[in-house]
């Protein structure tokens, strides 16, 4: 079969290419972006893997690192040989692993304020979620259940509010009649 037309031009050397960039900018991207910063901080790219963590302190097979008794076998203490334990010499990485691990966990589960006053508006109907579905506000096209998940939802997150917004709504019925 004929090749096309055009494919069999030599290769030609690049004079431009600066090769020790393109070498190290692959190795750079061929490596894994390591996401905790302490750990990515005090890694050394010339050790490896199981080196750099033993330094820190941390282990790479955590089955080796605390692994299950077996009772099958009792060894004699005669038999028993201590190895030496490895050094761990980036401590600060540890006690900044501690420290994060420690710090009381942020209250994620937020309610944005568009979804607030959607919510805000249906309970205008009360209890009536079909009301609530067919209503021309209903934006989201939210089915009577779903309508009644996300109150449900709302009321979990923010009871004080919730409260506080049902008593603003018995006043005001009260100052109409």
């Amino acid at each position: 079969m004929p090749k096309a037309k055009g494919k069999t031009r030599r290769q030609k050397f690049g004079y431009n290419v600066h090769r020790k960039r393109l070498n190290r900018n692959a190795r750079r991207k061929a490596a894994p972006r390591i996401e905790c910063s302490h750990i990515r901080h005090a890694w050394d790219h010339a050790k490896s893997v199981r080196q750099n963590l033993a330094e820190m302190g941390l282990a790479v097979d955590p089955n080796k690192a605390a692994p299950l008794r077996k009772r099958k076998v009792k060894v004699m203490e005669v038999d028993k040989e201590e190895r030496p334990k490895e050094l761990v010499r980036k401590s600060y990485v540890l006690n900044d692993l501690e420290a994060e691990a420690s710090l009381p966990e942020k209250k994620g589960n937020t309610l944005s304020q568009d979804l607030v006053n959607y919510i805000r508006y249906m309970v205008n109907h009360g209890e009536d979620y079909k009301a609530m579905a067919h209503d021309e506000k209903n934006y989201y096209q939210d089915t009577p259940k779903q309508i009644r998940n996300k109150i449900n939802v709302y009321k979990r997150f923010y009871p004080a509010e919730w409260q506080d917004f049902l008593n603003s709504l018995q006043k005001n019925k009260m100052e109409v009649e």
